[in-house]
């Protein structure tokens, strides 16, 4: 099973300090390996680099908590249709876009409450 986040998922789970791992055990039933879609690194340091205050300050956190994520390379416009692309039975998706659930297929992964994660 592939878990594939986006960057505003990431951004989320780095802003409240979630234990990512810890939740991800919690919620999941069946075994997984972590996925970023290619382009989310490029667009977290774009954030780290362009934004002032607390975005800045979290898009950092959330590059050092997926520097040993796996890349998947997909072609597409922008992340977001590279996410509805790879999204099947086989991948879940972990996303905060309200339009992008609409579009997936599968599985999703969300941020409740700003401290728990939940599979929908």
């Amino acid at each position: 099973m592939k878990l594939v986040m986006d960057t505003n998922f990431v951004m989320e789970v780095a802003r409240n300090k979630i234990d990512l791992e810890r939740e991800l055990k919690r919620i999941m039933e069946y075994p997984y390996e972590l996925y970023i879609i290619s382009g989310t690194r490029e667009e977290l340091k774009k954030i780290a680099e362009e934004q002032k205050g607390k975005d800045r300050g979290t898009a950092k956190l959330a590059l050092e908590m997926i520097k040993d994520v796996k890349t998947l390379e997909v072609n597409g416009k922008n992340v977001d249709e590279k996410l509805v692309d790879v999204s099947d039975k086989n991948t879940i998706i972990a996303t905060q876009d309200r339009e992008l659930k609409k579009k997936i297929k599968g599985r999703i992964i969300v941020v409740r409450q700003k401290k728990y994660l939940k599979l929908i």
